[in-house]
């Protein structure tokens, strides 16, 4: 396996990201993996390995990189990655201040020098996946949605912000998607509660040819399927993953 990190030019900045693919030779699906609020980290690095041990191409970008290099953590004594809720006031109203600066301009942006990129890169012209973290679960919507010839295949675990009353909000875009689309989502969760995950969800079925799962693990709270959160639910999370992996195969091939 290759794996190293990156960097891609945009018309804002450079773009630091992580790349991970087999190193046989040859080209590869290319699968976009959208960071949680947190930043990059080896946390989401070891993320891009197991993906790319499957066969696909898989890049992790800084989608902060606007506002420079950005990698936060709070650990407990024990070690584990310390949950949003359990940060003081101030940070978690910087960390959300920072993440509402996203939105489809953004992410076009963003997605446009991801692509450019990957025309040098051992990337397979065709379909793409994209999978996201809490923030990145949104960004990952976005990316079906804004660009749904080329992300076939999409996943949000404990994705935040999915239902909203704004007039972009991703459940109302659901019609432009295509392929696939899995939703992985905890039981506790503030910023997904049930009755909007259940809009998301009738508006994934409303879609006529578009494939669309949503699972709510019971007992899971936000942030379960990080490996290194307090929270992490391993047997949640790998339901998650079987269903990814298998979504990926349908959508994109080996």
């Amino acid at each position: 396996m290759i794996a190293k990190p990156v960097d891609i030019p945009t018309p804002h900045g450079v773009m630091d990201a992580y790349a991970a693919h087999p190193g046989g030779g040859g080209t590869y699906p290319l699968v976009v993996v959208f960071m949680d609020i947190w930043g990059l980290r080896e946390e989401l690095f070891a993320i891009g390995r197991r993906i790319a041990s499957e066969g696909y191409y898989c890049l992790v970008p800084n989608v902060f990189y606007r506002e420079g290099k950005f990698s936060f953590e709070r650990r407990h004594p024990d070690g584990r990655m310390m949950s949003f809720n359990l940060l003081p006031d101030d940070i978690q109203k910087s960390m959300r201040a920072r993440a509402e600066r996203l939105d489809r301009a953004t992410l076009r942006a963003d997605i446009a020098a991801i692509l450019d990129f990957c025309r040098r890169e051992p990337v397979r012209d065709g379909p793409a996946g994209s999978i996201g973290f809490c923030m990145g679960g949104r960004e990952a919507f976005f990316a079906g949605q804004e660009c749904p010839d080329r992300f076939r295949a999409t996943a949000s675990l404990h994705g935040s912000r999915l239902v909203t009353e704004a007039k972009d909000s991703p459940h109302l875009l659901t019609g432009r998607m295509r392929g696939e689309v899995y939703g992985g989502f905890a039981e506790f969760d503030r910023g997904a509660p049930p009755e909007r995950v259940k809009q998301l969800e009738l508006s994934l079925q409303a879609v006529a040819g578009l494939r669309s799962q949503i699972r709510m693990h019971a007992g899971a709270h936000h942030g379960y399927a990080l490996p290194d959160r307090d929270v992490h639910d391993h047997a949640a999370t790998e339901q998650d993953w079987a269903e990814i992996f298998s979504m990926l195969r349908r959508q994109l091939g080996p």
